[in-house]
């Protein structure tokens, strides 16, 4: 009887095992999606919003904005400028960086309460 006992613990600990490695990759970065701007719950900016990164410490890009959803190793730091296209109620910006060194530019998501507009983009009238 103790063998047939340890066999069934065997048995639901794998089983449990198995559908806690499913719910976490949903929430890995490949399962990120990036909603629609231009909608209700994601207006897109026209023209485009000059900003400037405020705070302390790194900035980290995502590729949704979702805390679970890190673009590895792309940030931006305190004073560095983007441009924001679109804004979540809940406190993402969709921007873009272009680094003034090497003109090389990266778009993602970022936390809205680190930017301070500086202005807008787009042609002088």
């Amino acid at each position: 009887m103790p063998e047939r006992t340890v066999l069934t613990a065997i048995i639901c600990s794998a089983t449990a095992l198995g559908l806690l490695g499913a719910s976490v990759r949903a929430e890995t970065p490949s399962g990120c999606r990036e909603p629609q701007t231009g909608t209700d719950s994601v207006p897109i900016f026209s023209p485009p919003l000059a900003n400037v990164v405020t705070g302390t410490g790194r900035l980290q890009f995502y590729s949704a904005p979702n805390l679970r959803c890190p673009i590895a190793g792309v940030f931006v730091i305190p004073k560095d400028e983007l441009v924001a296209y679109a804004q979540t109620d809940d406190g993402w910006s969709s921007v873009m960086y272009v680094n003034p060194r090497t003109g090389n530019d990266v778009s993602g998501w970022v936390r809205s309460a680190r930017l301070k507009i500086t202005g807008t983009m787009g042609p002088k009238q």
